[in-house]
C-alpha cells in the first residue's frame, strides 16, 4: 500500500502546478477553487464529489489578501498557509496551489483544466474560466449546494454565541 503524499508536498507553486500537470496529461484533471476558510463538512462533500469527477483534483485557494478583498476585513479566519495545509491533507485533494488575484482566471486558463467545478451557488454564466475550459473541450460542472453548511453562515453563529 503506498504512502499518502504529505500535504507540505500537495502544496505547489503556480510553476510547479503547471509543470506537474502540463497537457497533455495522463489523466483527467479536475479543477475548482475558493476561499476554503473554517473547512466545514460541505467543503469536504463538495471536494470529494469534484474528485470522483477524473483522475486528480487542484485546487486553487485564494490568498489572504484576496480573501480581505472578497468577504471583508474580518476574514479569512483561518491564515492561507494553515488553510492550504488543511485542503492538502485531504485524501480527496491531488495539490493545493495558492492564488492572489479576485478570481483564478489567469491559474485556469494556463492550467486548462479537463473539469472545472463550482458549487450550487453559482449560475454557470457566472463562472470564471468556463469559456476558456470549454474552447479546449473540458467541460464545467455545478455540484449542488448544502443547505446549513456555509462558513459565513457558522461565523455568524460564533458571533452570536450560538
Amino acid at each position: 500500500m503506498t504512502p499518502p503524499t504529505p500535504p507540505h508536498e500537495k502544496i505547489l507553486s503556480r510553476d510547479q502546478l503547471l509543470a506537474r500537470f502540463a497537457r497533455p496529461r495522463a489523466g483527467r484533471l479536475v479543477f475548482t477553487n475558493g476561499c476554503f476558510d473554517l473547512l466545514h463538512r460541505g467543503h469536504v462533500a463538495y471536494l470529494q464529489a469534484a474528485r470522483a469527477l477524473g483522475d486528480f483534483l487542484v485546487v486553487g485557494l485564494n490568498t489572504d489578501a484576496s480573501v480581505r478583498r472578497l468577504k471583508g476585513s474580518g476574514r479569512p479566519v483561518v491564515p492561507e498557509q494553515d488553510r492550504a495545509y488543511v485542503l492538502a491533507a485531504l485524501a480527496a485533494v491531488d495539490a493545493v496551489t495558492l492564488f492572489a488575484e479576485d478570481t483564478p482566471q489567469q491559474l485556469i486558463a494556463a492550467l486548462l483544466p479537463d473539469v472545472l467545478v463550482k458549487g450550487g451557488d453559482y449560475e454557470p454564466g457566472e463562472i470564471v474560466g468556463r469559456r476558456e475550459v470549454e474552447a479546449v473541450g473540458g467541460e464545467v460542472v455545478i455540484i449542488p449546494y448544502i443547505e446549513g453548511a456555509s462558513t459565513t453562515q457558522f461565523i455568524a453563529r460564533i458571533r452570536r454565541g450560538a
